[in-house]
């Protein structure tokens, strides 16, 4: 004979707790679930800088449901375009994005064709000044 080996009792509180946890979860989901099928809610889904917004029937905005999309309203892309570019006289030179633990690996960047020279990694541009 088979007998459960008291899951109620006293030499086992800790899976009670975790079956009662389980039990909680499991009711909590299902409800959340189903108010989000109703469709009565609706979701600020504003555009990332990549154009990314998903439609309105998207499971994914469940997330968002009871706290807004979190996007940041400065761009990388624009940040580093309002850096002007570096005026140098050399040839050849090099950009480590500051040094120490913040920068890149250095890398070196040749000026011999006319126009801004963008450093791959952080985006710095440089510029070679007078004659090429």
């Amino acid at each position: 004979m088979v007998v459960m080996a008291g899951i109620g009792s006293a030499r086992n509180p800790i899976i009670l707790k975790n079956l009662l946890k389980f039990q909680c979860r499991v009711f909590a989901v299902k409800n959340y679930s189903s108010a989000s099928k109703g469709g009565s809610l609706e979701v600020a889904d504003p555009k990332t800088h990549t154009g990314q917004s998903w439609d309105k029937n998207d499971y994914r905005l469940v997330r968002f449901i009871d706290r807004p999309k979190q996007i940041n309203s400065q761009f990388a892309i624009d940040l580093i375009n309002s850096v002007p570019p570096q005026s140098r006289k050399e040839k050849v030179v090099w950009c480590d994005g500051g040094g120490g633990p913040t920068g890149h690996p250095k890398v070196y960047i040749n000026l011999d064709k006319p126009g801004n020279h963008t450093c791959g990694y952080c985006g710095l541009r440089f510029t070679k000044e007078g004659k090429h």
